[in-house]
């Protein structure tokens, strides 16, 4: 599903060049649960920038189910993530003003698909992550395991190949933490390829397979006995 090979990445600070991603060789199949870990500074956000095309590699290949992901303006870059990739955010990342139906609605709204049947897929999803009681609600009523929910909804609205997520838990409390982990566990389950971005390990022990990063190379690649949200729910 992915396949990144020596992936390289530097950024001019000043009049100097820091080298961020030291030939990053990695793949991940379909149907994966995958952590990726490291401290600040590791490179696991520019790692993960470049894994949702909002950034691009200086050297390296990076192909997602079949597509090499390469010198992509915008518009195309911003289709290709909407037809392959869902983001859930640790801030959640809601607009304010639209409701939690609004907001799961919202990839389809781009994607051009008719109001009445996005609407309905929306409501579908918000159901599946147990918040069809609270559709017309706006974020600032919902708690922050809600928002997340409506945030994982929002995500797998688009039917998305890939579910990327960056420290989903990292704004909750540990027993919000496994619910939504619980419920990330559940869309895996289904088929869903997923890559978690944490640096929290008893997530990381919640997913099948742990890469660590260090200075910008793996350091560890690991296949783990996953622990069940479920059993802390």
């Amino acid at each position: 599903m992915i396949e990144i090979k020596d992936l390289h990445k530097s950024y001019k600070t000043g009049g100097s060049s820091l080298h961020v991603l030291k030939g990053i060789n990695f793949s991940v199949a379909e149907g994966e649960l995958v952590s990726i870990m490291g401290s600040s500074g590791s490179g696991k956000s520019t790692l993960l920038n470049i894994l949702g095309m909002l950034d691009e590699a200086d050297e390296g290949t990076y192909t997602l189910d079949g597509v090499p992901i390469k010198n992509l303006n915008e518009t195309v870059a911003a289709r290709y993530r909407n037809k392959f990739l869902g983001f859930i955010f640790q801030s959640f990342n809601l607009i304010s003003y639209k409701s939690a139906l609004d907001n799961v609605a919202l990839p389809l709204y781009y994607q051009g698909v008719k109001r009445k049947e996005r609407m309905e897929s929306a409501m579908n999803y918000l159901e599946k992550v147990g918040l069809k009681d609270w559709s017309s609600h706006l974020p600032n009523e919902l708690s922050g395991g809600q928002k997340q929910r409506v945030a994982i909804a929002r995500a797998l609205a688009s039917d998305p190949k890939v579910l990327l997520a960056d420290e989903p838990t990292g704004a909750l409390d540990s027993k919000t933490s496994y619910e939504v982990m619980d419920l990330i566990q559940e869309i895996n389950e289904e088929g869903r390829t997923i890559l978690i971005v944490t640096h929290e390990h008893d997530i990381a022990q919640m997913t099948k397979r742990i890469v660590n990063l260090k200075d910008g190379v793996i350091i560890d690649d690991t296949l783990v006995d996953q622990v069940k949200a479920q059993q802390y729910v």
